[in-house]
């Protein structure tokens, strides 16, 4: 993994802020336990990790029971494969953290710059930070062209009706104030959470950031899972949760006033 110059910043006000690393996991035995490692050494040193594996065939379910269940808070296991957002479902429920964020279980998301993403919540200012790939100045590994396209095509169809602005809605670095997570009621198994999540948060009235950060994307031949079924799919959970959602949808009413209320995780 790489690190940055955000790793650097800001450091005193996060020094009291429990951080969650959600890793929703599926046949990933030759990049795991890096990552935990590479989440461990990260600058953030009040961490809670889950793992939720998603019934992998690979052999990563006994990496995990082998090697990996002493060294982290809680894996939690799928008896059936369901999707990475049903195992996001799942490891939210179960944080206890201030901020909780998401962490793929490959190398393509850098944790040293978790501190960029929850600067601006330990500041109070933020209630939800998406870390955009697209933004800033940030290293990114260069691969496919008609994903970055089909992102920037999902991002603006998800803007236009959600009405914030954001470069990278699809981006796997969300983070989360507990509150707002744990409020939400995650209805898509696989991919769709993305553009689900983006809805709800933006519905909710929470005060949403962006951070540019680095990217290094696998090929499929490194194990990317995420194909054009899939982007169809998101272009339905866009109108889906924008459109067609109850308010019933939303538990919280009034959140980000609630969450304003509250003091911010560091004071």
């Amino acid at each position: 993994m790489h690190g940055t110059e955000g790793s650097t910043i800001g450091f005193d006000r996060l020094s009291r802020l429990k951080l969650s690393v959600v890793i929703p996991c599926y046949n990933e035995r030759g990049t795991i336990e890096t990552v935990i490692q590479a989440v461990k050494a990260s600058p953030i040193r009040n961490l809670e990790i889950i793992i939720v594996d998603d019934c992998s065939t690979d052999g990563t379910t006994e990496l995990l029971k082998s090697k990996i269940e002493p060294i982290v808070d809680q894996v939690l296991y799928h008896s059936t494969n369901r999707g990475k957002g049903a195992a996001l479902r799942t490891g939210f429920a179960a944080v206890t953290g201030d901020v909780a964020i998401v962490q793929d279980a490959d190398l393509e998301y850098d944790p040293q710059e978790f501190p960029l993403l929850l600067r601006p919540i330990a500041e109070g200012r933020a209630d939800v930070v998406f870390g955009s790939r697209f933004a800033g100045n940030q290293p990114h590994r260069v691969v496919y062209y008609w994903h970055m396209v089909g992102n920037k095509f999902l991002t603006t169809l998800s803007n236009m009706l959600t009405n914030i602005n954001l470069t990278d809605m699809e981006t796997c670095y969300k983070a989360f104030r507990r509150e707002v997570i744990q409020s939400i009621r995650i209805e898509e198994n696989r991919f769709g959470f993305e553009p689900e999540v983006t809805a709800k948060v933006a519905r909710m009235g929470c005060r949403i950031y962006e951070v540019g950060i680095s990217y290094y994307g696998r090929t499929y031949k490194e194990g990317k899972k995420i194909g054009w079924k899939d982007g169809f799919r998101a272009i339905y959970c866009i109108m889906k949760y924008n459109l067609f959602a109850s308010k019933r949808a939303y538990p919280v009413s009034d959140a980000s006033q609630t969450l304003r209320q509250q003091p911010s995780p560091h004071r």
